[in-house]
């Protein structure tokens, strides 16, 4: 399970998040390239930008599914929090 206390700092705002776990396998980019990209240098992928259509939060829940090692997360923000 992604840790909300482990984000990674290139995370774009928002409820989707990598924590820094992750090991660069590049499935997410692959599975959801709206979403997700690759930093080279770190050897770790984030969240460039959150999901807005239905297929891409679709895509992004796919990819929590298929990570490897449990680095993608999806917390749950209510309206005005």
């Amino acid at each position: 399970m992604a840790d909300e206390t482990d984000k990674n700092p290139r995370n774009a705002p928002g409820s989707f998040f990598n924590d820094l776990s992750c090991i660069d396998c590049g499935l997410c980019p692959e599975l959801a390239p709206n979403v997700f990209k690759r930093d080279d240098e770190e050897g770790l992928s984030y969240v460039w930008r959150q999901p807005e259509s239905a297929d891409e939060i679709r895509a992004a829940h796919e990819a929590i599914e298929a990570c490897p090692t449990e680095s993608i997360g999806h917390s749950v923000q209510l309206a005005g929090k």
